[in-house]
């Protein structure tokens, strides 16, 4: 069989159902913790049966068709779990959001994905009613069927395993480009099941059942991937007993379950190595402690490695590439500086991923010369759902564009120098600042307004608010008047009013003009 370009064609590109990876652990170990949350414990049996009647019921009861969206809007508990791994075995696409976020956003999210079920930990009533989809509910409420009662009804019965190809979705990781917009990445069963394999590979080679693996960040987006992994290999998962994060309570766990992997975000690494309990929490199991998502100030990285020792494993990656563009394994991470230390490198490139740093017209440049960072490889999504126009700005000539700009040495590892867009990132989440700022001029007082990320020590960066008022107007009433309108971390740190902000000889306000005027009035601490 031959290709109309004379190649061979391919003769399937059916692939594994994401799902039958629960299965496979279920059959290695039954009787093996697999989920810990508080005094709750799963076994790889039970995880199984119940996913296995959740999916079931998904078909049987709510007609859930492949290819049907589901969103789901809950913080971590193990019925999120359950419910993911229960839509893939159904056909279903996963779209979870990012649980701090509005009714209203949510409810975007789910008209953008076309999503006509949802799931809805008992905690948000008001995002469910925004939404107006049928709802199941992870706890009790009133809002919505039980996921405890339909699985339980429907114990022992086994769902129809959705047939899939390569290129089926299987998730969408919602990001968003410099209008603010969200855009729904599609991920599919073949792309996940690369990205499994190259996290196994690159960030935790040798995990096994002996493993334990403790979830410090929301499932929803780069720790579900990274759950995926330990559900690979039969690791348990174990989760924060609430939502509230105490970090003396992270270390009780690590001792008590022997956890080896984590997966964070630099601000909260920092807050783990900093906190008065850390002094005293034993440590030694750890192997392979994850960041991602923001950049980590040399000093902290530092501190981390003397308190932690050598088990930090770094990766630079967009949701768009499911994380997986580069890795800084643990062995190349140095707390002392040196001649052979990278300071300030990403690491270099994923296996099976190629990086290239590219100019305005899609020349490579060569080592040491900044670029705009582009991607190819079997991590790279399938495009952005329903939207041509992203989809033809972030591909050239088959390469993802990332809109980070950055270089490499000699040796192809890799430096972030700047965004060309004008989005920061807060403790590990994305912030766009039009967003922000269509919602500051609303304000009956603002006449003007620009947002710009700033460097923060705890978070990584802050927003800071520079407006123009009309009327008198006080840091904590445009506060205030914020702070219903947005989550809590897009709001601004800091609200500065100034007759007139800089512009450029073209009359458009430009951030890198605020930036430095900031600078000039002595405003933050020079670098």
């Amino acid at each position: 069989m031959t290709g109309p370009a004379g190649g061979l064609a391919p003769v399937s590109t059916r692939v594994m159902n994401l799902a039958t990876l629960l299965t496979q652990a279920a059959r290695r170990d039954p009787d093996g913790v697999a989920l810990v949350m508080g005094e709750a414990r799963w076994s790889w049996a039970e995880f199984e049966a119940r996913t296995d009647a959740l999916a079931h019921a998904l078909q049987s009861r709510f007609g859930l068709q492949k290819g049907d969206r589901v969103m789901c809007q809950s913080q971590n508990c193990l019925q999120m779990m359950q419910a993911m791994f229960a839509v893939w075995r159904a056909g279903g696409v996963w779209v979870p959001a990012n649980f701090r976020q509005t009714p209203e956003e949510v409810a975007w999210l789910t008209h953008a994905a076309g999503a006509t079920l949802m799931f809805c930990n008992a905690a948000f009533p008001e995002h469910a009613a925004a939404c107006g989809v049928e709802t199941l509910v992870f706890g009790a409420a009133d809002f919505g069927s039980s996921v405890d009662v339909i699985t339980a009804d429907a114990m022992g019965r086994r769902p129809q395993v959705a047939v899939v190809d390569r290129d089926d979705p299987c998730w969408f990781f919602f990001t968003s480009g410099t209008t603010g917009r969200p855009k729904a990445s599609v991920l599919t069963h073949g792309q996940m099941a690369f990205v499994i394999t190259n996290h196994l590979a690159d960030l935790m080679p040798g995990l096994t059942g002996q493993d334990a693996s403790l979830v410090v960040a929301p499932l929803s987006h780069g720790a579900g991937v990274h759950q995926l992994v330990q559900v690979a290999r039969g690791v348990k998962t174990v989760l924060l007993p609430s939502e509230r994060f105490d970090v003396a309570q992270v270390w009780d766990l690590v001792r008590e379950w022997r956890v080896s992997t984590m997966f964070t975000v630099p601000t909260i690494l920092k807050l783990l190595v900093e906190h008065p309990a850390t002094a005293a929490a034993d440590t030694s199991s750890l192997r392979y402690v994850i960041y991602a998502g923001a950049p980590m100030y040399r000093v902290d990285q530092q501190k981390a490695l003397k308190t932690l020792g050598k088990v930090l494993v770094q990766y630079f990656g967009l949701g768009e590439v499911t994380g997986n563009i580069t890795v800084l394994p643990a062995h190349l991470h140095e707390a002392e500086d040196g001649p052979a230390t990278r300071i300030g490198t990403c690491g270099h490139p994923r296996t099976g991923i190629e990086i290239q740093i590219q100019d305005d017209h899609g020349r490579e440049l060569p080592p040491g010369q900044t670029g705009e960072i582009c991607v190819i490889g079997p991590a790279v999504f399938a495009g952005y759902y329903q939207n041509p126009e992203a989809n033809r700005k972030a591909f050239r000539d088959g390469w993802f564009r990332t809109g980070d700009l950055g270089h490499v040495d000699e040796a192809g590892f890799l430096y972030i120098t700047g965004r060309e867009s004008d989005m920061f990132i807060s403790g590990g989440s994305n912030v766009y600042p039009r967003e922000i700022e269509e919602k500051l001029l609303t304000h009956p007082a603002i006449a003007e307004v620009a947002v710009v990320g700033m460097p923060d020590p705890l978070w990584g960066e802050v927003g800071w608010a520079v407006c123009v008022a009309t009327a008198p107007v006080t840091e904590a009433e445009i506060a205030a008047f914020l702070e219903p309108k947005i989550s809590r971390y897009k709001l601004p740190k800091r609200v500065l009013f100034w007759d007139s902000l800089p512009k450029s000889a073209y009359g458009k306000i430009t951030k890198t003009l605020i930036r430095d005027e900031i600078a000039a009035r002595g405003l933050v601490e020079p670098a």
